[in-house]
């Protein structure tokens, strides 16, 4: 009965523990979600009543020029520190979310998803090819969204300038009842040597000026298999695309 007594006496320490990890992580969402945009509002904010100051003031030539480019940069900066801080509230949300394992449809969700990106971006010709049949995986239906949404709208997104760009979804089953499935695409691709590095936050494989985004679909895409015990991995050629391939387990880890 010592043993036992011992044992609970650690197990209530360790749940407190946890409680404590949680609350502290509450606080650091709320501080990124108030205390840091306030600065950025006012940067935000500002700028434009800057610009109307030194149109007022009648500055011409060359000064008025490169202060148009000053705020030009000052506010594309704000601009992108504000997505950055909605990418870590993403990522945080997501390895704080507990939520049920149901049986989820993977080609379901896959055309409900492709349905949303083209709705958002009708100008290009996209070649889809998705599965048909039932997939079925054992995942949280939001997490396992938020990563189709990551990966398909990458791959729509860098195989903007193919024509026309094709996009593919394809899964098999692995021997121990798994399932792999892949994303592929035709885009620009990428040095293949630079993969492991794609899935830190913001970590970019190509230019700022080359396509929008701050980094965060891959590591939001990676965060939610490990969530699921799921295994990833990225594979690309530059000018011949890129596939992201996913070995999700046959039931939930641990």
């Amino acid at each position: 009965m010592t043993d036992l007594s011992q044992a609970l006496a650690l197990l209530a320490r360790r749940e407190q523990e946890l409680a404590a990890l949680h609350a502290g992580h509450e606080d650091w969402v709320r501080a990124f979600s108030h205390d840091l945009r306030a600065p950025l509002r006012h940067i935000t904010s500002y700028a434009p009543l800057l610009r109307e100051t030194l149109h007022g003031a009648g500055l011409q030539g060359v000064d008025a020029q490169e202060a148009e480019q000053f705020l030009g940069v000052m506010e594309q900066a704000a601009r992108r520190l504000g997505s950055m801080l909605d990418g870590t509230l993403l990522m945080a949300r997501v390895l704080r979310q507990r939520q049920p394992l149901h049986s989820v449809d993977l080609a379901q969700m896959a055309a409900e998803v492709r349905d949303a990106l083209l709705a958002a971006d009708q100008g290009q010709e996209v070649q889809w090819r998705l599965p048909v049949a039932p997939l079925l995986l054992q995942a949280d239906p939001d997490l396992l969204r938020q990563m189709l949404q990551a990966l398909l709208g990458n791959a729509l997104k860098f195989s903007r300038g193919s024509s026309p760009a094709r996009i593919e979804l394809q899964a098999q089953a692995l021997p121990d009842g798994g399932v792999r499935w892949q994303v592929r695409d035709n885009g620009v691709g990428f040095d293949g040597a630079r993969a492991a590095q794609a899935f830190g936050l913001f970590q970019r494989l190509h230019r700022e000026g080359e396509f929008d985004g701050v980094g965060v679909g891959l590591a939001l895409a990676q965060a939610v298999a490990r969530r699921h015990g799921a295994a990833l991995a990225l594979s690309g050629t530059p000018g011949q695309g890129c596939t992201v391939t996913v070995d999700w387990p046959a039931a939930p880890a641990g």
